[in-house]
């Protein structure tokens, strides 16, 4: 499993409860789990995420997961189409040995 960044799991709490997005914020959040919270990285991820449209970001999100499943059946039936096309290759092969060696008998 993938370690998912303290500091961006308080933020999308602070949201999906519709608190507002602030550095004194997370670091109440971080604090309340007992995580250490660094005031710097509190002020900086506060103020980058100042007019963030989260909403739209997690649709996109949620989207973006769902496309590598939907994609995983067309790379299996490319994985077929390969291996027909190797087959095919080898019995042309066989085909032409067969034409040689009937040349010398």
């Amino acid at each position: 499993m993938t370690k998912i960044d303290p500091y961006l799991h308080a933020v999308l709490l602070l949201h999906g409860s519709g608190k507002e997005v602030t550095a004194a914020h997370i670091a109440s959040v971080l604090k309340s789990v007992g995580a250490e919270a660094d005031e710097a990285k509190c002020k900086v991820l506060a103020d980058a995420v100042k007019g963030v449209n989260f909403e739209d970001l997690l649709k996109n999100v949620s989207f973006a997961a769902a496309a590598p499943a939907a994609a995983a059946p067309a790379a299996g039936a490319a994985k077929k189409e390969e291996k027909k096309e190797e087959e095919s290759a080898e019995k042309k092969e066989e085909q032409a040995a067969e034409g040689l060696a009937s040349l010398f008998g």
